[in-house]
């Protein structure tokens, strides 16, 4: 009887663990499962809630803001237009009783007022200005005109240009108006935009940024026509100063966002410097962006120009940017309010992110929780023994009563986004409690986080390049496997480039054309850094392409000149020696686009072979190019270099020069291709003695062995 009831309690604690351990596996897997659907429709409402949150943030404060910036912007010219006008109607009023008024008197520059605001008369070549008909009258506006040249900080000029070739205006730096030798210069008044603009325009007109005659100085020009007898008989003029109208634009290039401004022209006028989009040229060289090839861009400047835009996403360079734009009615110009769009979703990941840590810390609490438990309820259990099984089923059933309850309001909570509510039916002192606790915690800090985001304001923050990657692509793109050919006896070669900067500008590059025609680059791009490499990069791929081609040295260079020039906005250009050896003759065939003399070794000796330069590729189009002849005998070396190693300096600014260069090729000249690069870059740094490397140290040797 004794080893029945034994037998009977050691098969019913059995069964009681069985169970036990069944419900404890049940109850686990129940509560991953809403642990991971909680936490997968959480994070898709709180991504959801943020995008719409930050849209409409950013909708009403960049349209709102763009408004006022376009109305300061309009503002600063008000004063401008109003006194242009006054300017105007003084004229035509003198103008008008010109037959009652006597003629008033008039000078030309005088040097010796240099720093004071008074009048002068220009006036074109071959013109006698003392004859003109109108210049009298015009010189009774010498007062005002000069009183609203002197109080006013906006205005670097004013002036009235007449159709007769002379020039009345107000100035105070004069001694520039005469040439070395004492003699006025002539001033062609009306070829000037600001004259030719107002009589085709028949009123107001705003100029693009020009310089000035003779200061060079960059400013815009307002102009209106000046009319006696209802014909044009002059233009009336004034010289905005640019750093006048700068204040307004008091978001910069800096985090993603910036303003500029447009003319009616379609040109970008005002813009932050390096803001990486948008570059400020003269009216004759910018680009009217109503005509640009981005078409978005093209429809949106075209809208601004005309009303004030709503938010609008515009893709610029691969990359998506909220623009507003408003316009500037005095000057029919507009401003647009530029903003990364990239930048705006940055909130929404910091929030996600911190969302996880916290679901991770509620997870591991509850892991916790449910550890101790189960060990509790095991003891439990083996004390009970009889009314084990029976009891963890109960308490199983209530454990999962309100986890149910607690994942049917969770996933309401989800899909309605209505706040997660701790009822008393989760207070069960126990994990479960902890899991409620923390599903509740993290409501509360997630309808936080989502309040937050509405008062998140664009972050401003510059896209910092990814030199390091950059390196590693530049380098990835340069034969960098030594040796090279190891199957091919014929030739060594071996070649290293140092670059200044993170990335680099300089470049070599061999590679055979077919079995028998190996060819070899050295290269160096204008310039350094990210530039320097990007056009570097694609001078190497066309440099490449043309020779795969078949095509001759000077033919190579020919081709790539031709692809470098016909896009070529930056005015970039690269030196380049190409030389294409015959493996089976040793004859090399080269051509030199201003690059270094090559070196070569015979008899034990490394001299410098000076040859046929033609121009840089990028320069002008038309070049040509020649080719010379170079006969390798077996045992003959090669040297190949940029200008980054004779103009390598020390610390008293004296350069390593090429006869250092020779001396050092000639310390061991018998040695492998790749020891004498060493011997070269040993031989720079010890003069260099620590002193900054400027320039990149770009080295290629190749030795000719014939067919040994």
């Amino acid at each position: 009887m004794q080893k029945k009831i034994i037998v009977f309690v050691l098969i019913l604690v059995a069964v009681t663990t069985a169970v036990f351990t069944g419900v404890s596996l049940y109850q686990s897997s129940m509560l991953a499962g809403v642990v991971s659907d909680t936490r997968d429709e959480q994070q898709k409402a709180i991504s959801t809630a943020s995008e719409e949150t930050m849209y409409q943030v950013i909708k009403s404060s960049l349209v709102r803001t763009t408004s006022l910036q376009a109305a300061m912007a309009d503002n600063e010219f008000s004063e401008v237009v109003n006194n242009l006008y006054m300017i105007q109607t003084m004229a035509e009023g003198i103008l008008a009783n010109r037959d009652s008024i006597a003629p008033a008197r008039y000078t030309l520059p005088d040097p010796s007022k240099d720093g004071t605001p008074a009048s002068m008369v220009l006036h074109e070549e071959g013109v006698d200005y003392r004859s003109s008909k109108y210049l009298g009258m015009i010189a009774h506006l010498a007062s005002p005109m000069t009183a609203m040249f002197a109080n006013s900080d906006k205005i670097s000029g004013c002036y009235i240009g007449l159709s007769d070739g002379t020039h009345f205006g107000i100035d105070n730096i004069f001694s520039n108006k005469y040439d070395a030798d004492g003699n006025l210069i002539p001033f062609p008044v009306r070829e000037r935009p600001w004259y030719k603009g107002a009589v085709e325009a028949d009123g107001l007109y705003f100029t693009g940024i020009e310089a000035d005659s003779f200061s060079g100085i960059p400013a815009i020009t307002a102009s209106i026509p000046v009319k006696a007898d209802g014909e044009i008989v002059g233009v009336a003029g004034i010289d905005i100063v640019l750093s006048s109208v700068d204040d307004f634009m008091a978001l910069s290039a800096d985090n993603g966002s910036f303003v500029f401004v447009v003319n009616s022209s379609g040109h970008v006028v005002l813009a932050p410097e390096n803001n990486g989009l948008f570059e400020v040229q003269s009216a004759d060289e910018a680009e009217d962006l109503r005509e640009s090839d981005n078409k978005e861009l093209a429809e949106f400047v075209t809208a601004a120009l005309k009303a004030k835009t709503d938010l609008t996403v515009v893709k610029i360079n691969d990359k998506e940017y909220y623009m507003a734009g408003a316009p500037m009615p005095k000057s029919g110009w507009a401003v647009i309010s530029l903003v990364d769009k990239e930048r705006t979703e940055l909130p929404e990941k910091q929030m996600l992110a911190e969302y996880d840590k916290i679901n991770d810390a509620a997870s591991s609490r509850f892991r916790e929780g449910s550890s101790r438990a189960n060990r509790n309820s095991l003891f439990l259990i083996l004390l009970i023994l009889a009314g084990g099984s029976v009891a963890g089923l109960i308490v199983a059933g209530k454990m999962v009563e309100p986890i149910a309850e607690m994942t049917k309001d969770i996933r309401h909570t989800g899909q309605t986004g209505e706040p997660f509510v701790m009822k008393d039916s989760y207070r069960t002192n126990d994990e479960i409690e902890i899991l409620a606790e923390a599903f509740d915690d993290l409501n509360k800090k997630t309808r936080k986080y989502i309040d937050d985001i509405t008062q998140i304001t664009a972050e401003k923050e510059r896209v910092t390049t990814e030199l390091q990657m950059a390196n590693q692509i530049q380098n990835s793109m340069l034969p960098h496997i030594f040796p090279a050919y190891p199957s091919r006896h014929e030739f060594d070669i071996y070649a290293s480039m140092d670059p200044a900067k993170e990335v680099g500008g300089d470049f070599y590059d061999f590679f055979l054309i077919d079995d028998d025609h190996l060819c070899m680059v050295m290269a160096d791009v204008s310039g350094k850094g990210v530039p320097a490499a990007l056009f570097m990069m694609v001078s190497k791929i066309i440099l490449q392409s043309c020779a795969m081609l078949g095509k001759s040295a000077a033919e190579i260079l020919k081709k790539t000149n031709e692809a470098i020039c016909s896009n070529n906005q930056q005015g970039m250009f690269v030196t380049v020696w190409i030389g294409i050896l015959e493996i089976s003759t040793g004859k090399v065939t080269a051509a030199n686009a201003g690059h270094e003399y090559p070196a070569m070794m015979r008899d034990g000796k490394f001299t410098l072979l000076k040859d046929k330069h033609g121009f840089v590729i990028g320069g002008f189009e038309e070049s040509r190019y020649k080719e010379y002849e170079i006969d390798l005998r077996p045992g003959d070396k090669l040297f190949l270099y940029t200008d980054g190693v004779p103009e390598a300096t020390d610390a008293q600014n004296r350069m390593f020069g090429v006869d250092r260069m020779i001396d050092a090729l000639n310390e061991d000249p018998d040695a492998s291709p790749d020891q004498i690069l060493l011997n070269v870059r040993k031989k720079v740094d010890e003069f260099a003695s620590g002193a900054e490397q400027f320039d990149d140290l770009t080295m290629m040797c190749m030795k000719y062995n014939g067919n040994e």
